[in-house]
């Protein structure tokens, strides 16, 4: 369980070789060693990720996890368990997408939304029975700034990110009794492999600066958080913009 400072003693992270994931493990135990579980694809990309978390003193096991599999589920979810309790559990897998194909090729918007939507979402039932079965935990939904107001250059991306948004904030009321905690993290944009060439936009982040927020919201039992924070304000500003002006905004 996690201790009187904060201290966790096992993580499950979804999406084992996420930069933003891999921060928030770090940070989450910087001195103290860790039981992580690594749920991702096998290959090249979690290999590195053991090897980089075994560096920092932590014990890694890995489970196989394709998100599109939702048959799979269950079985992942077993396997994650299988060593006892999970103090925290990341989502943090998703898929950005190329904005003008996806709302142009079906085959792309069902595999964004199956990924960033119906996945996290049949996770998420199943991580409810688990961990309120437990009666404790943290469970951290990795969101996105662009659930708030979908936009035009990403309203498919931003569409999934709504429904996941909705759903973890949703899905903290219900597990709130349980003693269960939801952590609903919205990052704008992060500077990480998923964002490689794409031009950073205002108040961008690093994936160190997500999880420094988030393990301080883990901490300190805040609910919802955005990276950087000032961008709740913005946020805030956004949703209250008449459509005719927000569609002309350079964003």
């Amino acid at each position: 369980m996690i201790d009187a400072l904060g201290n966790p003693r096992s993580v499950l992270l979804l999406g084992g070789t996420s930069d933003i994931g891999l921060a928030v493990v770090e940070r989450l135990s910087p001195e103290r060693s860790l039981q992580v579980t690594l749920a991702a694809r096998p290959g090249p990309r979690r290999d590195a990720a053991v090897t980089r978390l075994h560096a920092r003193g932590h014990e890694v096991r890995t489970v196989d996890f394709e998100a599109t599999d939702l048959d799979s589920h269950d079985r992942v979810l077993e396997e994650s368990f299988a060593a006892g309790d999970v103090d925290v559990t990341v989502l943090a897998f998703g898929l950005l997408g190329d904005a003008e194909q996806l709302w142009q090729d079906p085959a792309a918007a069902i595999e964004l939304a199956t990924v960033n939507y119906t996945a996290p979402v049949s996770l998420g039932v199943r991580l409810a029975h688990r961990l309120g079965g437990q009666g404790h935990g943290v469970l951290v939904a990795l969101s996105s700034v662009a659930g708030e107001r979908p936009r035009r250059s990403n309203f498919v991306y931003g569409s999934t990110k709504a429904g996941f948004d909705a759903f973890f904030t949703g899905l903290r009321e219900a597990l709130r009794p349980a003693g269960v905690r939801v952590v609903v993290v919205r990052p704008g944009f992060v500077t990480t492999k998923m964002t490689q060439g794409l031009k950073a936009a205002p108040l961008s982040v690093s994936a160190e600066r997500v999880a420094e927020v988030t393990v301080d919201a883990v901490r300190s039992g805040k609910e919802t958080v955005w990276a950087p924070e000032p961008m709740r304000y913005v946020m805030s500003a956004l949703r209250h913009v008449p459509a005719p002006v927000f569609r002309r905004l350079p964003i």
